[in-house]
């Protein structure tokens, strides 16, 4: 039996360190955000960099940056994001389940990309040693359901900006949009490094996917549907606000949304997409460093959108709750 060699893997191997760095960026842009705008220096760029679509109004514009379509792409170019999502996930998680299922070794560039990123990597060796299993570790079937749920999460964001959501004139710069381009693949990699290599191939404890099966799969299945399905619920009541009764859109003005988690929070669809990655979370194991600090960044980068996103409601609208936070409940 092949022996467990990346059990003592560095804490800080490259895929742990950018999400670290993410994470660490996108809390000092929030914290900077809470101090007084007195107190700091005027910095125009920083936040023309950090604003998109309706965060926009009122604040700083181009920072001196040429003002065309090329600097600027239009925020209903989200779509793109999650077309490169589906298609490059899809791809990974086709690999993934040829080397699962039919024994398919994975192509040596994306397995050479995989080492580089720090995939565990098990060692062919015919001995007699006893396998080291990580903590809660069934990462083969834990890392297969996770890069399934990505790949859903994708597609059903893509039906919505193609058939729900209902996009302004509004755009965000050209830094965001190539950011969210290279997220997407860079996710995808995350959790594909997740999987155990035994050279190309997928290491399968006890060579049975189904034998992995644990109870924290199906909370985080359930955690996964039941986010999914409020987030879907969020931006159907956000579209409906600039639609009729007979569901033709009739302007794309702002409104004050109501009803779901609205009641709540400004942003409730950034409240779920941060408890869809932690569902996923929940369906490594509870245990997956790695992943964990992708929910940190998801965390801190969506809390950020829901701050500048409520506080442009309350200088917009007089009447906005007073009750209702940006992004935690009863909290923030």
């Amino acid at each position: 039996m092949a022996p467990w060699t990346g059990a003592e893997l560095s804490m800080l191997n490259p895929l742990r360190a950018l999400w670290l760095t993410l994470a660490t960026a996108f809390l000092v842009t929030l914290l900077l955000q809470l101090v007084p705008a007195s107190l700091l220096p005027d910095c125009s760029l920083f936040q023309y960099l950090i604003r998109y679509g309706k965060t926009r109004q009122g604040g700083p514009r181009r920072a001196g940056l040429v003002e065309c379509k090329i600097v600027e792409p239009l925020e209903r170019y989200f779509s793109h994001f999650y077309i490169i999502s589906v298609v490059w996930n899809g791809f990974l998680l086709w690999c993934l389940i040829q080397s699962l299922f039919l024994g398919a070794p994975f192509p040596n560039w994306l397995h050479g990309l995989l080492r580089i990123l720090g995939a565990s990597q098990f060692e062919d060796m015919e001995r007699n040693v006893a396998l080291v299993i990580l903590p809660g570790g069934e990462p083969a079937l834990s890392a297969f359901l996770v890069l399934v749920f990505l790949w859903l999460h994708s597609l059903r964001r893509l039906f919505e900006c193609f058939y729900i959501s209902v996009f302004s004139n509004a755009t965000i710069n050209i830094v965001q949009y190539c950011f969210g381009l290279v997220y997407y693949v860079l996710i995808g990699l995350t959790v594909l490094s997740q999987v155990p290599l035994d050279g190309r191939n997928v290491y399968v404890i006890g060579k049975n996917l189904l034998m992995q099966a644990r109870w924290f799969h199906i909370l985080g299945m359930l955690m996964f549907v039941w986010s999914s399905a409020h987030q879907y619920k969020c931006h159907v009541i956000l579209s409906n606000l600039r639609k009729n009764k007979a569901g033709v859109v009739i302007h794309c003005n702002h409104s004050i949304p109501f009803g779901d988690w609205f009641e709540y929070v400004s942003s409730p669809n950034y409240l779920a997409e941060l408890m869809i990655y932690i569902s996923m979370a929940v369906t490594f194991g509870f245990h997956n460093i790695t992943w964990w600090l992708v929910v940190t960044y998801v965390f801190f980068s969506q809390a950020l959108a829901a701050f500048l996103s409520h506080k442009f409601y309350e200088s917009k609208f007089v009447s906005y709750p007073k009750h209702r936070k940006a992004f935690l409940p009863f909290f923030f």
